[in-house]
């Protein structure tokens, strides 16, 4: 059966690269996306973040000129959750992209609380990188 997958989007009034840099720095994760979790440390070079579920591990894209901040979300139970995220330039504004990927066993309410999580998180991103010029 294919995953059912949601793409979740914002608009920011800042290049791509501002948006880029600054959602790509794990340290800012819980005061744009509490969504994911409200606390983060790095440990042994692993990030951690504390989430609803306990403590998650985060593995990031390596930095790159493309905008891609895709992310592997390690669970406490072990699952491992791929994430797509794109940063795509338009002049002086980005387009963020946010693949939601509906897991296995989740109902229709869980994917519809989890596709406004996503929402509210990215756009609290646009008013935080919005407001800082």
């Amino acid at each position: 059966m294919p995953i059912e997958s949601r793409h979740l989007t914002v608009w920011i009034k800042r290049r791509a690269s501002d948006v880029y840099e600054y959602a790509s720095d794990p340290v800012h994760i819980p005061t744009w996306a509490p969504g994911l979790g409200t606390s983060i440390e790095l440990v042994d070079g692993t990030w951690f973040i504390g989430s609803g579920e306990g403590r998650v591990a985060l593995q990031f894209a390596e930095q790159n000129p493309f905008g891609v901040l895709d992310h592997r979300v390690t669970l406490p139970s072990g699952e491992v959750i791929y994430v797509p995220l794109r940063v795509i330039a338009d002049g002086d504004e980005s387009e963020v992209v946010f693949t939601l990927r509906r897991q296995p066993g989740v109902r229709d309410d869980e994917f519809e609380r989890d596709a406004g999580t996503v929402q509210a998180d990215l756009d609290r991103l646009r008013r935080i990188l919005e407001a800082a010029d």
